[in-house]
């Protein structure tokens, strides 16, 4: 499961030029050469560029250019089919060096899998990564006393009124820095292409790749997981002619970006996080001291959740008495946060993570970088497409770029509101992750920039292919009422597979059931019924002994 993990690779192309393509089909080119192998370890895989406008609608203001990496269809090629890996700001490059063989048996072998790096990500795309700070000390200075460093402090389901108070108190600090983050945003060298970075762009952009590879009257071939199903409900709405095989995996509802403002909005998608906590504590139960290192022998659920529980509560008390602990409540949360979305990280998590938390906690090790950092940016963006260290660690401002400027229109909310949103997600939606800070989500309501062009609807076009609709039953941040609004907005022209699962995006735990399903699909055009369940493969474990069907069948039905 490597694949699930930090990857860190400062991407770059051999100038060698192994091949000219699509000239027939005039327009622009792509020429692909071999990547350089000290960063793109499969040597199997093309590289190369392609020059798009900065704007579609106006050539004038010049040229953005995209990176672009190919992996080969291993059966009969029947066209290409363009990945996008999520985020907002993940690296297709990066993504499809990791999960080529993943990604190729995802669409059946037929199809050259194609992804790219989406303005604002990287440093060979142009627009490129979008930084604010000149390094990761100027950026803790800046939040230098605030929730931004340390996650916001509860206890009790935020329902003690000395934490809410202690929160809103926080409000009209947090919004300054966020209107001055905004500008300082503006001010970086980034500043200028903000408008031009977005989802719009991005569906432009996958039809200029379409267009260059398989010419301008082929049907556009296209698999989104996360964030990249916003771009594909985009793009089969935009283009509905242009719809060949499409598959959303982990999906956002379109609807909701389109009219609510992200900040508000959260909550809807944390709607299965404190399931997923509980099949965790439940996976760790059955598999015992012997596979989780939480449990102790005859522990149940409930026993670990009281540890976890405490744990946190020791860090709040010891933030409480020292605002400059190692490590705090809010810490802990985002932990946990992250990793929910991959089955494949619980044992980690339980077995690695917590034992080090808790000597953190309780004074009995340094506090440890790595793991404070991953609790700092695991939220920022999906653990699956997350980068490493930038330049002197210079957080990445993509996340937001993106989400904020396709967003609705700034209508004045405060930062009190958002706190007033936050405080009762984290009462009655989520226990544990609802006061969850920072998201890139909450600095929208503060951004001043928005895209050149955002579409907002109609959402329930006629397509001229069907597409393919999944989800997990429990996924922590795209939860599956996303996916069923999708397949009804889309009705005959959408098919909804669910995976009885957890996890964000369904490639997270392993399944034949639905491997076939989308093998199917794209080699023929086959769908299954609609609203499909496929269970996960019985021989994956999730913990040692403990297999997904173990843990649904044990999950407590009382509220932890």
């Amino acid at each position: 499961m490597e694949y699930y993990k930090l990857v860190v690779l400062a991407l770059s192309f051999a100038s060698t030029v192994s091949c000219m393509a699509s000239s027939h089909h005039g327009g622009p080119q792509i020429q692909w050469g071999s990547c350089d192998p000290s960063v793109v370890s499969d040597t199997s895989l093309s590289c190369g560029f392609l020059e798009v406008p900065l704007d579609y609608q106006d050539p004038s203001v010049g040229k953005a250019r995209l990176a672009l990496i190919k992996a080969n269809a291993t059966g009969e090629r029947r066209g290409s089919v363009v990945f996008n890996p999520g985020g907002p700001g993940g690296s297709g490059l990066e993504v499809v060096n990791e999960l080529k063989d993943l990604l190729l048996g995802f669409s059946g072998g037929v199809y050259d899998v194609i992804s790219w790096d989406p303005r604002g990500v990287g440093n060979l795309t142009v627009p490129g990564e979008v930084f604010c700070f000149d390094d990761f000390a100027e950026y803790t200075a800046f939040f230098n006393g605030t929730i931004e460093l340390t996650g916001i402090e509860e206890t009790g389901n935020f329902t003690d009124p000395a934490d809410i108070n202690a929160l809103l108190a926080q409000a009209p600090i947090m919004q300054k820095k966020y209107e001055q983050l905004a500008q300082k945003c503006m001010q970086s060298p980034s500043g200028k292409f903000l408008k031009y970075i977005g989802t719009a762009a991005a569906v432009r952009d996958i039809v200029s790749i379409a267009n260059a590879l398989d010419g301008p009257d082929a049907p556009i071939n296209y698999i989104g997981t996360s964030y990249g199903t916003l771009i594909g409900s985009w793009l089969v709405n935009m283009f509905p002619e242009r719809v060949g095989r499409v598959v959303l995996d982990g999906v956002f509802d379109p609807i909701v970006f389109a009219t609510q403002e992200p900040s508000l909005s959260m909550p809807s998608q944390l709607i299965s996080t404190d399931t997923i906590y509980k099949a965790i504590i439940t996976g760790c139960a059955l598999s015992g001291p012997s596979g989780c290192a939480a449990a102790s022998e005859g522990d149940g659920p409930l026993d670990i959740d009281a540890k976890l529980q405490a744990l946190m509560k020791t860090a709040y008390d010891a933030t409480k008495l020292n605002a400059s602990v190692p490590m705090t409540s809010g810490a802990i949360r985002n932990v946990l946060f992250g990793e929910m979305y991959f089955p494949a990280d619980w044992s980690n998590l339980m077995n690695e993570e917590y034992p080090q938390m808790v000597q953190i906690v309780n004074g009995e090790a340094p506090a440890n970088a790595t793991l404070r950092r991953r609790s700092r940016q695991l939220i920022d963006r999906s653990p699956l497409v997350k980068r490493g260290s930038q330049p002197n660690d210079s957080p990445s401002f993509t996340g937001s770029a993106i989400y904020c400027a396709d967003s609705v229109d700034l209508r004045g909310t405060t930062m009190e509101q958002v706190f007033k949103g936050i405080i009762p997600a984290a009462q009655n939606v989520s226990h544990l992750v609802g006061s969850t800070w920072p998201v890139a989500f909450y600095r929208c309501s503060f951004w001043p920039v928005r895209s050149v062009e955002r579409y907002h609807g109609p959402f329930n076009k006629t397509l001229a292919n069907k597409i393919l609709v999944l989800s997990n039953l429990f996924d922590p941040i795209t939860p599956l009422p996303g996916a069923e609004t999708v397949a009804r907005l889309l009705g005959k022209d959408a098919v909804l597979v669910r995976q009885n699962g957890f996890g964000h995006i369904t490639v997270a735990e392993p399944s034949t059931c639905l491997n076939d399903i989308t093998a199917a699909y794209f080699a023929n055009g086959t769908l299954p019924a609609n609203n499909t369940l496929c269970e996960v493969d019985a021989d994956y474990e999730v913990f040692s002994g403990v297999n997904t069907a173990d843990i649904l069948a044990h999950l407590p039905r009382t509220d932890v």
